[in-house]
């Protein structure tokens, strides 16, 4: 795959609206908001969920979510995808029935942005997966990853307000995805991995948003061995990466990186001291988390 392979598309016009303001001296402004717009999800004839998305790659984020929640299991045979925009509807079809009802019966509502949520017996799957010990991380990629994703044009220098996710190899970012909810951001990666039947136990996983319960456990199940962040951790994420040998990347701005699980993956391959800092345009937004 070459770099980007997906990324985000500032310029396309559904994902964003002009809007007019006031700002601190009461002066007229104008300026960019990223749009969120309802998409419910069936599975079959099911209804599953409603969640809060920027609408880019419904079929994608569908699919994520699905497996990420374990109502689609790796080997089950999906026979369409189907998204109607006028009714803000995806629909996932598989040959045979699943046994999802149970499972929404026992839905937990967690702490993540935009209706985020996690299920009880996800920790199923969390505990019997056994992530790559021969992966390694060399302290040079995550200088590269970073400046890469800073570089590179997204929704969030247009106009805030979202969270952005990437699968790398090495320092190579494959996809870069972003929307309203860093899981849905994750399920959108997880649902294209499915789709090309792409494996993770050699990827890196970066993304923006706090590095919570909820995130580590999609990675885990994702088998993805190493996961960066801009931003922090809990103390539920830390636990759960120890737990799971995750590599577990936090605050890695400019020179500065955390790590607090998994560290003997490291390879420090390029000193912090010969590092760039933070890039401007992203201290001035602000924090995305």
């Amino acid at each position: 795959m070459k770099e980007f392979e997906i990324a985000p598309d500032p310029d396309d016009p559904r994902l964003t609206e002009r809007v007019r303001g006031l700002d601190q001296d009461g002066r007229s402004v104008e300026t960019s908001v990223t749009v969120e717009r309802p998409l419910t999800l069936y599975l079959n004839s099911q209804e599953v969920v409603t969640m809060m998305t920027i609408g880019d790659y419904p079929d994608l984020l569908a699919l994520g979510y699905l497996l990420n929640q374990n109502m689609l299991r790796p080997d089950d045979e999906v026979i369409g995808v189907d998204y109607d925009d006028d009714l803000d509807v995806v629909v996932v079809r598989t040959r045979e029935e699943t046994d999802f009802e149970e499972k929404l019966a026992r839905r937990t509502v967690t702490s993540g942005c935009a209706q985020g949520t996690v299920f009880g017996d996800m920790m199923e799957k969390f505990e019997s997966v056994v992530l790559d010990p021969a992966a390694r991380l060399r302290t040079s990629w995550i200088y590269a990853l970073s400046r890469k994703v800073n570089q590179r044009p997204s929704l969030y220098l247009t106009a805030g307000a979202i969270h952005g996710c990437v699968l790398a190899e090495g320092d190579r970012p494959l996809i870069y995805v972003e929307d309203v909810g860093r899981h849905n951001a994750i399920d959108k990666i997880a649902g294209f991995m499915y789709r090309h039947g792409l494996g993770a136990r050699d990827k890196i996983f970066y993304t923006t948003g706090r590095l919570t319960s909820e995130m580590v456990i999609k990675c885990v199940q994702m088998e993805v061995p190493i996961v960066i962040s801009r931003s922090g951790f809990t103390s539920s994420g830390v636990a759960l990466a120890r737990q799971a040998g995750l590599t577990l990347i936090g605050r890695a701005k400019g020179k500065r990186f955390l790590c607090l699980s998994g560290e003997d993956r490291l390879i420090y391959d390029a000193a912090s001291a010969d590092q760039e800092d933070e890039d401007p345009r992203y201290e001035r937004k602000g924090a995305r988390s």
